[in-house]
C-alpha cells in the first residue's frame, strides 16, 4: 500500500527491450520445465454483464450496457442473429450452483466475478436492491463451502443507466462520491468473506471507448479532451474506495484492495533508441495513465504530460498525495480483447504489437518498483462456432503461462496468482456471440444452458493439480551410444557436378616468355602423348570429398540425374560424361571409406526431375514411365552397381503433389526395380535397396481429445501409410483411406478414386524392401474442429494448429525432438522390426549465424531422441543423416555456409562432427563399446591407408637420409684419423 513513498523511478522499463534482446538464443526460448511457487493463486473469472444474464429479474435496474445493446439494429428491421447482448447470456443469475459447481471441478483456489453495480442499486445511488444483496450472499455462502477464494470486482463497465441520464457518467465529478457510497454498501455486506476486492475494471477502455471515441457505452463521442476527464474522475473515484477501505474496513477485515489495469505489449520497429523510447511511450500512454499516479507518484506520465499539454486535466499537490499508493498489488490484465483490440492504434507509435506477457512482466516490475503482481484476467478466444475441441485456447493458455513462470523463474518478478479469462462462454462486449473465452462450453440457444467441459478444461485442471509443468522422465536427455557400425551420414539433395578436366590433362606443349610478356605460349602443332583421364582430375570432386571426410561421416546420401543421365527418357541418348562423374565420385568416396547412399530418382520442382519426354506426356500417370524407370535402373545399377552397394529407388516423393493413379504407378515402378535388383545383381553386387519416404510426425492437438486422435490417425496414413502400407504392410492402401474416399465420395461431390492393385501387383509391391528409411523435420498439430479458415483441409477435414510455445525455425518449421521418437515407435508398431534409417532430418537458418544456435540445438535433441527409440523403445535403427551438407546446394539448411566461393564449416558441422565421434553421448556411466572395424575408422590409419604411395616416397627419402648421414660420418672419421 503507501508504505512511505513511491520509489520507483520512471522510465527504468524502458532497458525491457534490450535486456530480452541480449538472452541467450535458443536456450532462453525452450520450454520451461517447472513449477510455481508454494501456495500460487491458480483461478478463473467472469464479469457481471458478460454471464448473469437476468437483465430484469429480481429488481435490477438497467445499465449502459443494457441500453447500448438495446439500440435498433442496422439496417433497420434487420434483427441481430443470436442472442441479445447480455439480456441472458451464460443465465448465471439462475445457474449459481451450476457455476461453482464448474469452479469445484477445475481445482482453483480463486474465482473472480464482478458485482452488478444495477443489480444492488438499481437507480445507482440508495435505497439498496434487496434480492441483489441476497443472490450475492448465496454465491459467496456456496463459494465458501467449496473452498474456492473470491476475488471480487466493483464495478465491470455496467454503470447504472440513471446515472448516465442524471450526471453524464464518469464525465461528471460527482461520480467518485457516488462510487464511494456504492462500494460502502458493498464492504459491509459482503467484506467479512472477501479478501481481494478490485475497485474497478480497465479504466482505459471505460474511459477512452466509452468517453472518447463512443465505441462501447455508453457511447459518448466527446474526443479525447472527455476521454482524459473520464479518467481523471476514474482515478480519483477509485483513490477515494482505497481510502474508505484502508480506514474503514481494513483493521476488521483484513482484505487487499487494487485496480484491474488492462495493458498490451508492444517491440520496437528496429533496435534503436529513438523506437525504444516510442514502445516507453505507448505503454506509459496505455497503461501508465493510470499505474503512475497509483504506484509511483500521483501523476500522469511525464511523456502524457509533455505531449497533450492542456487535454490532459491536471492534479493538485494534495490530489497527487491522496491518489499515491492507493492500490496494495498490481492487479493485472492481459488478453486479445483488452490489450489488443481495443487498443487504439494511434497509441502504438509505429511500433509493433506483441504478445509478449513475459516482457510486460518485466516491464511493470522494472517500472513500478517491484510490486506483488496478480494476473487477474488472461486468456485468448476462439471462433464463436468452436465447440469442445478449443486447441487453439489451450496452446494461448500454455504460453502465457509459460512465460508467467519464466518471469518468476527466471526474471524475478513477483507473482503471487493466475486467472484464467473465462470460467465459461458468455456475451464478449464489442465481439458479441462470434468469439469465445470460456474453459466451459454454453449452448446460448438452449434453454437449460448446460455447463459442458471443453478440452481446456483438462488442460488447466492438470496444470493446477501439478503447479505448473514439472520434468518429466520422458523430456529428460538421456546418454548411451549407437550399435557398432551405425550409419552417420549427411545429404546432398544433388551433387555439385563440374565436369570441368584438371590441367594435367591438357596435350599441348607451351613455352615460357620470361623477355616480355612473362606468359605461357602455346606452342602450334606439337602435343605430347595423352595421359588417361583418373578421377582426381575433377577438382570438384576432391574439395566435396575433403569437406565430408572434415566432418567424419560414415556414409553420404546423394540423387542422382535421371533427366541428364537418359536426357530422351530411354538409352539411345546417354551422358556418358556425368555417368563418369558418378563413378568417379563412388569410388572416390569408397576411397576414404565413405559409404555412398544413391537414390535413383528424387522429385524436384523442374518436371519432377523426370526426362522431358516423361514429363511432357503424364509423367507418373503414364505406365510408360514406369517401364523407362525400369530400363534407367538397369543402367544405373549396371554402371555404378560396383561402387554402390546403398540404394534407394525413389527418394521423398510428395504426396502433397501427388495424384492416386500416379502414386499407383509409383509404387508398382518401385516394386519391379527392387525385384530387378533383387533377382539380376544383388548376388554379385551384395548390396540393398530400398523407398525413402518422408514422415513427419503428426500430433493431435487435444491430447484428450478422440475426435483429433482420429484425425491424426488418419493424417499419418494419409501422408506415410498411402505408400508405405502396400510395401511394408499387406500390399494394399491403408484401410482408412480407402473408407475414409469412400465416405466423402458418397456424401460431397468429390470423384476421388483409389486404384486397386491385381492379386499379382500386390505380390510384387509386399516386401519389395531391405530397409525403412524416412525422412523427418518437423512436427504438425491437428484439430478436427475448424477454427482457421487458411489452415484448414475441407477434404481430409483436418485444422492445422500450432502449439506457440515451441521453437521455430526462420521458415515456421516447429522443432519438435520427440516427435522423432513417436515417428520411430509408430513405424515399429506398425511395420515390425524392419531396419530403419532416418535418411534426412535438418533445419533452415535464414542464413543467419544466430539460428546455427538453433540447428545445434536441433541435431543434438533430434539425435538425442533417436538414441531413446534405440535404447528404449528398441526401435531397429540402423543409421541418422542430417539434412544437409552444404548452402550451396541447399541454401538455408547446409552444415557449411557457402559464401565468395568458399566453404566453411558452421559450429553445428563441428556439434554433429562431436556426436559421430562419440557414436552418440558419452556420460561417466557409458560402457565402452569396442568395434571390430575400430581399427578402421581411426583417422590417423585412415589417413595412411589412403596415401599409400605417398609415404612409400616419405621412407625412401628417410632411408636416404639416414644413408647419406651415415657415410658423411665414416668419411669424415676417416679423414679426421689420416690428418692424426
Amino acid at each position: 500500500g503507501r508504505g512511505g513513498p513511491g520509489r520507483g523511478a520512471p522510465g527504468q522499463g524502458a532497458g525491457t527491450w534490450s535486456r530480452f534482446a541480449r538472452l541467450p538464443y535458443p536456450q532462453d526460448q525452450l520450454f520451461l520445465h517447472d513449477t510455481f511457487p508454494d501456495g500460487f493463486l491458480w483461478g478463473a473469472g467472469s464479469a457481471a454483464y458478460q454471464t448473469e444474464g437476468g437483465w430484469r429479474q429480481g429488481g435490477k435496474g438497467a445499465s449502459v450496457w443494457d441500453t447500448f445493446s438495446h439500440r435498433p439494429a442496422t439496417p433497420p428491421g434487420a434483427a441481430p442473429p443470436g442472442p441479445v447482448g447480455g439480456d441472458v447470456a451464460s443465465d448465471s443469475y439462475n445457474n449459481l450452483f451450476r457455476d461453482v459447481e464448474a469452479l469445484r471441478r477445475l481445482g482453483v483456489s480463486h474465482y473472480r466475478f464482478s458485482l452488478s453495480w444495477p443489480r444492488l442499486l438499481p437507480n445507482g445511488t440508495a435505497p439498496a436492491n434487496p434480492a441483489g444483496l441476497a443472490h450475492y450472499r448465496r454465491l459467496l455462502l456456496r463459494l465458501r463451502e467449496v473452498g474456492v477464494e473470491p476475488v471480487v470486482t466493483l464495478y465491470h463497465w455496467d454503470l447504472p443507466q440513471a446515472l448516465q441520464d442524471a450526471f453524464g457518467g464518469w464525465a461528471s465529478p460527482v461520480l467518485p462520491r457516488l462510487f464511494h457510497d456504492y462500494a460502502e454498501l458493498c464492504f459491509r455486506h459482503f467484506g467479512g468473506q472477501v479478501r481481494y476486492w478490485l475497485t474497478m475494471d480497465n479504466p482505459y477502455v471505460v474511459a477512452w471507448h466509452g468517453y472518447g471515441t463512443g465505441r462501447l457505452p455508453p457511447g459518448v463521442q466527446g474526443g479525447p479532451r472527455l476521454g482524459y476527464l473520464a479518467a481523471h474522475h476514474l482515478l480519483q473515484a477509485h483513490a477515494k474506495v482505497w481510502h474508505l477501505y484502508n480506514d474503514h474496513f481494513r483493521p476488521s477485515q483484513r482484505g487487499k484492495v487494487s485496480i484491474a489495469l488492462g495493458s498490451h505489449w508492444i517491440k520496437p520497429q528496429r533496435m534503436m533508441e529513438k523506437d525504444i523510447r516510442e514502445c516507453q511511450k505507448s505503454l506509459d500512454f496505455v497503461l501508465g495513465w493510470f499505474a503512475k499516479p497509483i504506484f509511483i507518484d500521483g501523476d500522469y506520465p511525464e511523456s502524457m504530460k509533455s505531449n497533450l499539454s492542456s487535454l490532459l486535466p491536471e492534479f493538485s499537490e494534495v490530489e497527487k498525495e491522496y491518489i499515491k499508493g492507493t492500490a496494495d498489488f498490481f492487479a493485472l490484465s492481459f488478453g486479445a480483447t483488452l490489450s489488443f483490440q481495443l487498443l487504439d492504434s494511434h497509441m502504438k507509435f509505429q511500433q509493433l504489437e506483441s504478445i509478449s506477457l513475459r516482457q510486460l512482466l518485466y516491464w511493470i516490475n522494472t517500472e513500478y518498483n517491484n510490486p506483488q503482481i496478480f494476473i487477474v484476467e488472461n486468456s485468448w478466444f476462439v471462433s464463436g462456432t468452436t465447440k469442445r475441441d478449443d486447441a487453439k485456447y489451450i496452446y494461448y493458455l500454455k504460453k502465457f503461462i509459460m512465460e508467467t513462470l519464466k518471469a518468476i523463474r527466471y526474471d524475478g518478478v513477483n507473482v503471487f496468482g493466475y486467472t484464467v479469462w473465462s470460467l465459461l462462454d458468455g456475451f464478449e462486449w464489442h465481439r458479441g456471440y462470434s468469439i469465445r473465452r470460456g474453459l466451459f462450453y454454453v449452448d446460448f440457444q438452449s434453454h437449460d444452458k448446460k455447463l459442458m467441459p471443453k478440452s481446456s478444461v483438462l488442460f488447466y485442471q492438470k496444470l493446477i493439480e501439478k503447479n505448473g509443468f514439472p520434468p518429466l522422465p520422458e523430456n529428460q536427455p538421456i546418454e548411451g551410444i549407437f550399435p557398432c557400425g551405425f550409419a552417420w551420414g549427411v545429404v546432398d539433395n544433388y551433387i555439385q557436378v563440374d565436369t570441368t578436366p584438371a590441367q594435367f590433362l591438357d596435350s599441348s606443349v607451351y613455352v615460357w616468355d620470361v623477355h616480355q610478356t612473362k606468359k605461357l605460349i602455346k606452342v602450334d602443332g606439337v602435343y605430347t602423348s595423352k595421359r588417361k583421364h583418373h578421377c582426381v582430375d575433377f577438382a570438384a570432386i576432391r574439395l566435396q570429398i575433403s569437406l565430408l571426410q572434415e566432418m567424419h561421416v560414415t556414409h553420404f546420401h546423394f540423387s542422382l540425374k535421371w533427366s541428364l543421365i537418359l536426357p530422351l527418357g530411354n538409352l539411345s541418348l546417354i551422358n556418358h560424361t556425368l555417368v563418369h562423374y558418378y563413378q568417379c565420385f563412388a569410388s572416390e568416396l569408397l576411397r576414404v571409406n565413405i559409404t555412398p547412399v544413391v537414390a535413383l530418382w528424387q522429385p524436384m520442382i523442374d518436371n519432377q526431375e523426370l526426362p522431358v519426354s516423361l514429363a511432357k506426356y503424364g509423367a507418373w500417370e503414364n505406365t510408360e514411365t514406369v517401364q523407362a524407370f525400369v530400363e534407367y535402373a538397369r543402367f544405373c545399377f549396371t554402371s555404378l552397381g560396383d561402387h554402390v552397394k546403398f540404394w534407394i529407388t525413389m527418394n521423398e516423393p510428395s504426396v502433397k503433389n501427388l495424384t492416386y493413379t500416379a502414386g499407383h504407378n509409383l509404387l508398382k515402378a518401385h516394386a519391379k526395380v527392387w525385384h530387378l535388383y533383387d533377382k539380376e545383381f544383388r548376388r554379385t553386387q551384395k548390396g540393398k535397396i530400398s523407398i525413402a519416404l518422408q514422415a513427419d510426425w503428426v500430433e493431435p492437438a487435444c491430447p484428450f481429445s478422440r475426435n483429433d486422435q482420429e484425425v491424426a490417425d488418419r493424417i499419418l496414413e494419409f501422408d506415410i501409410g498411402w505408400l508405405a502400407e502396400p510395401i511394408f504392410g499387406n500390399g494394399d492402401y491403408p484401410e482408412v483411406m480407402r473408407a475414409w474416399l469412400h465416405r466423402i465420395n458418397s456424401v460431397d461431390l468429390y470423384n476421388f478414386h483409389l486404384p486397386y492393385f491385381s492379386e499379382e501387383e500386390k505380390k510384387l509391391i509386399q516386401g519389395s524392401f531391405d530397409f525403412f528409411a524416412l525422412s523427418h523435420y518437423t512436427t504438425t498439430l491437428v484439430g478436427s474442429e475448424k477454427e482457421d479458415a487458411v489452415k484448414y483441409d475441407h477434404y481430409l477435414e483436418v485444422q492445422m494448429i500450432n502449439d506457440i510455445t515451441w521453437l521455430h525455425s526462420p521458415s515456421r518449421a516447429a522443432v519438435v525432438p520427440w516427435g522423432l521418437r513417436k515417428l520411430l515407435m509408430w513405424v515399429k508398431s506398425k511395420y515390425g522390426d524392419v531396419p530403419i534409417y532416418v535418411m534426412a532430418n535438418g533445419i533452415d537458418d535464414g542464413q543467419n549465424m544466430v539460428h546455427d544456435k538453433l540447428r545445434v540445438y536441433y541435431i543434438q535433441n533430434y539425435i538425442n531422441e533417436a538414441l531413446k527409440a534405440y535404447t528404449l523403445d528398441t526401435v531397429n535403427l540402423q543409421g541418422y543423416f542430417v539434412y544437409s551438407f552444404n548452402d550451396k546446394t541447399a541454401p538455408k539448411y547446409g552444415l557449411y555456409s557457402y559464401i565468395a566461393n568458399q566453404y566453411e564449416p558452421k559450429p553445428s558441422m563441428k556439434h554433429y562432427r562431436e556426436i559421430i565421434d562419440n557414436n552418440g553421448f558419452l556420460g561417466p556411466e557409458t560402457p565402452e563399446l569396442l568395434c571390430p572395424e575400430e581399427v578402421a575408422s581411426c583417422t590417423e590409419c585412415h589417413f595412411f591407408r589412403t596415401r599409400k604411395s605417398l609415404l612409400a616416397f616419405i621412407s625412401f627419402i628417410f632411408v636416404a637420409l639416414i644413408v647419406t648421414i651415415f657415410f658423411i660420418t665414416y668419411y669424415s672419421k676417416r679423414v679426421e684419423r689420416r690428418y692424426k
